[in-house]
């Protein structure tokens, strides 16, 4: 990968590249992804600047418990977790503009304590302007902020500093967005980012109440609709295709067998879609779907046994009295 840097004063840009441009990386995807059966986008696309305004309303509708639990959870829980560990590092995975940065970094900036803060994100535009935003209301916080692919450059992330505690931070319940052929690559990739007395807090969902937890991928407002249909103007954009965005449906579906929700876009009506990009045509069938995201689920003995073959520990786990979310905070298990 190659890498471009911006500085300011007290925080530094680095923008990386694969081999190929992020459009090829689209068009690759765009392949693999539509002129597959059954046929899937992927969810990493759902997050250009409207499907990111969707998004912030979406965390803010009574159906999507997650966002507020999570939040209430760090509330109550992170001045123990940042006591015990005594952290001055954070890396946040997949950060964006999120309120929770804020809680993490009020947490361990207390007493004046200096932070040093490295927020990893696909989006450079937002972490530039979250970057500058946060300089000037923390005086003693520096930034090294990255723009990479969590799911594939976790590497590119520099390695621990001696002396330095560590936290990792992988909030939202986004683990459950990866598939689980990859968790444990990923779950590896967090092994490597701590060293002996640092720590990774994850946020997941055990979905006790499976309907509950469906209905927050299906609000009666229709908000998560417009989110899940955006993808395919970001592919109508960007790959020159002509898909027919209101004649698919938003779905969401509890898959118990998977223990997740699986969003789809269901197609109302036979068509045939150009992708100009692909320079083919894709016939879509009356009712077929196109795959989305997952949103994976987590009892705690499945994190024990997921992060355990990645040389982690659950050393905490964190939830609300309705166990709607939870936290947990995993180390590397210690060399016998």
């Amino acid at each position: 990968m190659a890498a471009a840097v911006t500085s300011d004063a007290r925080w530094r840009l680095e923008v990386h590249t694969d081999a190929e441009d992020p459009r090829r990386q689209l068009i690759d995807d765009a392949r693999n992804g539509l002129l597959s059966a059954p046929r899937w986008i992927s969810s990493k696309y759902f997050y250009d600047d409207a499907g990111c305004a969707l998004y912030d309303q979406i965390t803010e509708l009574p159906e999507y418990y997650p966002a507020r639990t999570e939040i209430e959870i760090l509330h109550r829980c992170l001045a123990g977790i940042i006591d015990r560990y005594q952290p001055a590092e954070l890396v946040e995975l997949g950060a964006g503009a999120s309120p929770k940065t804020r809680v993490l970094l009020d947490a361990m900036g207390g007493s004046g304590r200096a932070v040093h803060y490295i927020p990893l994100d696909v989006a450079a535009p937002a972490l530039r302007r979250a970057s500058s935003a946060l300089c000037a209301d923390y005086p003693r916080l520096t930034i090294h902020a990255i723009a990479a692919d969590f799911t594939q450059h976790l590497d590119v992330v520099p390695s621990p500093t001696s002396g330095t505690g560590r936290l990792v931070a992988f909030l939202g319940g986004t683990f459950g967005n990866i598939a689980p052929s990859q968790q444990r690559a990923f779950l590896n990739g967090i092994a490597a980012l701590l060293g002996p007395g640092d720590a990774a807090l994850i946020g997941v969902d055990p979905a006790t109440d499976p309907e509950r937890t469906r209905r927050a991928y299906d609000d009666a407002s229709g908000v998560t609709a417009q989110f899940n249909r955006n993808i395919l103007h970001v592919m109508n954009r960007d790959l020159n295709a002509d898909f027919p965005i209101h004649e698919f449906g938003h779905v969401a579906r509890w898959v118990p067998e998977a223990h997740r929700v699986e969003m789809r876009l269901r197609a109302d009506a036979e068509m045939v879609v150009h992708i100009g990009a692909l320079a083919c045509d894709i016939a879509i069938a009356a009712g077929e779907e196109i795959l989305t995201e997952i949103c994976g689920k987590f009892a705690r003995t499945q994190i024990d046994a997921i992060a355990g073959e990645a040389g982690l520990e659950v050393c905490e786990w964190h939830t609300d009295p309705d166990e709607l979310f939870a936290l947990s905070v995993v180390r590397r298990i210690p060399a016998s």
